[in-house]
């Protein structure tokens, strides 16, 4: 059983009046896919963001693997706290289940982060976490390994590569940097120049 699936079979009438915290560090900061009141710029203490998950499913396959992102063990990372009404508390869970779980690369957990936006407060917050002991954990690959296997990556929400940059994408718009996602980037512009435009006949 899940973290948070025995916190609600212990507080499920109170998580029931209670609103949702939902941390997103992929692909959750640019594509939520459910509603929200509000989001605020947070931070996770004690694991960080790497690309440290093969993706058999959404960018890739069994057979040609992508890599998407997990919280993996030390360090901090920055994100965005997503707070969901009390109301659409299950459905939310659900859904992310749904979308995050296909295979059971993730642990869900509780985590406490700290919301930017107000120093000192902290709130407790739904977060996905990479399960070391899944087959799909990748560890941490060399920058050339990720870049090979994120060239080759594709899966039924698309290309790999354009997962990495909307979500380097959605970093930059926070105000924020990711060293190791943001060298990749400019890797994978490399990869693919722009081609110059046809001369004017």
């Amino acid at each position: 059983m899940s973290e948070i699936t025995r916190l609600e079979a212990e507080n499920s009438k109170a998580n029931s009046e209670v609103d949702l915290w939902v941390f997103g560090y992929g692909s959750l900061m640019w594509r939520p896919g459910f509603d929200y009141l509000e989001k605020v710029p947070a931070r996770l203490i004690g694991e960080h963001r790497a690309l440290c998950v093969y993706s058999f499913d959404h960018r890739g396959t069994p057979e040609r693997p992508g890599l998407v992102l997990g919280l993996d063990r030390g360090g901090a990372c920055r994100g965005i706290a997503f707070r969901v009404a009390a109301r659409l508390r299950n459905h939310t869970i659900a859904y992310l289940r749904s979308r995050e779980q296909t295979t059971n690369v993730y642990r869900e957990v509780m985590r406490s982060v700290w919301l930017d936006n107000e120093p000192r407060r902290r709130v407790s917050a739904l977060t996905y976490v990479a399960d070391r002991g899944h087959i799909q954990y990748a560890g941490r690959l060399p920058l050339t390994e990720q870049l090979r296997i994120v060239q080759q990556g594709h899966g039924r929400s698309g290309h790999n590569r354009d997962y990495v940059l909307s979500t380097v994408k959605a970093i930059e718009a926070e105000g924020f940097r990711d060293a190791p996602l943001h060298q990749l980037a400019l890797m994978l512009h490399d990869a693919h120049p722009h081609q110059a435009a046809a001369p004017a006949v």
